[in-house]
């Protein structure tokens, strides 16, 4: 959420950044306005409440009882008259931060111009596409030939855009997971096991309510909320909570399925697996102090490539333009991985700081170590990775001629030593 005094003092600034996401500014003078009034009806019930005192020790000092008795009634007109300013604020104060709520972040001035993905900027391209002496294959044809990709018993269960993993098809999914798992940790994330269901406050704070309301599963008959991303879990782990300075940076990694409505057309944007209503993801996730956000931008995006690298995965990394930022974003990169067999580059991470953007929705505050009060602290988000688009990678770019896969070297302590998925023969 965007501090009101952005508003009140530079106006302006929200302007320019909701142009540059190519968005309707006009709503500023509306929270102007909304503010103003809030702020005269507040002054109002302050000198009610300044005369209501007076009045009172008035009464008081007063022996004569009919002018005691003209005291009480005028001294109960200002009570009547407060109760109404008083409704009016209750009144107004939802509305003015439902409003507040609609403001996506502001813009970072190093994000690039742009109306949408086509426009984002690749800072640079990691790693050589592997080469094949044969046509390599699509996942949606390589995996169900190797008997570790059931399509039509994914969706005799649940319907389209599910799917069932057999045998070394889910230990593979298993194995990444626990290896992404495993070197987060192992670079100074603590790993948390958090609900996959929770409350709408916490999906509002994370910024997920109420613009992406359309694209969330929610139980209508209990206040729950099914997680698009383990982002949403971890914003709300210390929701209205005073941390301490000396704890920052503190830093998060969580393993989640992740349930969207993905509401997109049909073609070979959700052909396979690349793209459906349930995907697993492992999750990284930052409290840290304001001047400290950069560095660890820059931490976690190397933390994001440094799986793809052991992976031994081409990769590229992007500039969101624009028109492409997160909503609860100041700045992203994405993350590319190159799959040979659909031959196409899948987003697989975006690396966000939302600067106090989150905090303000969650009242996540810290304590200075020197001086008075509290402030808000920066949170960062990033996928570390998502599946299943790493599995597309993996098993496309490692696929051999007889129709098997090599299993990266890095993958095979948690594949039990299994080196190669054989074709199905059955």
């Amino acid at each position: 959420m965007l501090d009101i005094q952005l508003f009140r003092e530079n106006p302006d600034l929200v302007r320019q950044s909701l142009v540059r996401r190519h968005q309707d500014a006009s709503a500023v003078d509306e929270v102007i306005k909304l503010d103003e009034k809030r702020r005269a009806l507040l002054q109002q019930a302050e000198s009610l409440r300044a005369e209501k005192n007076q009045a009172s020790k008035a009464i008081g000092k007063t022996k004569e009882p009919d002018q005691r008795q003209e005291q009480i009634a005028a001294m109960q007109a200002l009570g009547d008259q407060q109760d109404s300013l008083e409704t009016e604020l209750k009144e107004l104060e939802p509305v003015l931060k439902a409003l507040l709520g609609t403001f996506p972040n502001l813009v970072d001035d190093r994000v690039p111009e742009g109306l949408d993905d086509s426009e984002n900027q690749v800072i640079k391209t990691v790693g050589e596409k592997p080469l094949f002496d044969f046509e390599p294959k699509a996942h949606w044809d390589l995996g169900p030939e190797l008997g570790i990709l059931d399509f039509e018993r994914g969706t005799k269960l649940s319907g389209t855009r599910f799917y069932i993993l057999n045998g070394l098809g889910a230990r593979l999914q298993r194995a990444l997971i626990s290896f992404m798992l495993d070197t987060h940790t192992k670079n100074g994330y603590q790993e948390r096991y958090t609900p996959f269901m929770v409350k709408e406050d916490i999906v509002y704070a994370s910024g997920q309510l109420p613009k992406f309301a359309d694209n969330l599963y929610h139980d209508h008959e209990e206040d729950f909320w099914w997680v698009p991303t383990a982002e949403v879990s971890l914003t709300g782990l210390h929701k209205d909570e005073i941390l301490e300075e000396n704890d920052l940076p503190i830093s998060y990694t969580a393993y989640t399925p992740c349930f969207r409505r993905e509401k997109v057309s049909a073609g070979r944007e959700v052909r396979g697996i690349k793209r459906g209503h349930q995907f697993d993801k492992v999750e990284m996730y930052i409290y840290c102090h304001p001047d400290d956000s950069e560095n660890q931008y820059q931490r976690m995006l190397a933390d994001a490539e440094g799986i793809c690298s052991k992976l031994n995965l081409p990769y590229r990394v992007n500039n969101l333009c624009t028109g492409d930022l997160g909503f609860a974003a100041s700045y992203t990169a994405d993350l590319d991985v190159w799959a040979a067999g659909c031959g196409e580059w899948l987003e697989v991470s975006s690396i966000s700081n939302t600067r106090d953007f989150q905090a303000r929705r969650a009242a996540i505050r810290y304590r200075p170590k020197e001086g008075k009060g509290t402030r808000f602290v920066h949170t960062l988000n990033g996928s570390g990775l998502a599946l299943p688009r790493v599995m597309i990678a993996v098993l496309e770019n490692n696929q051999q001629k007889d129709g098997s896969v090599i299993i990266p070297e890095v993958l095979r302590p948690w594949m039990g030593g299994v080196e190669v998925i054989e074709p199905d023969t059955n």
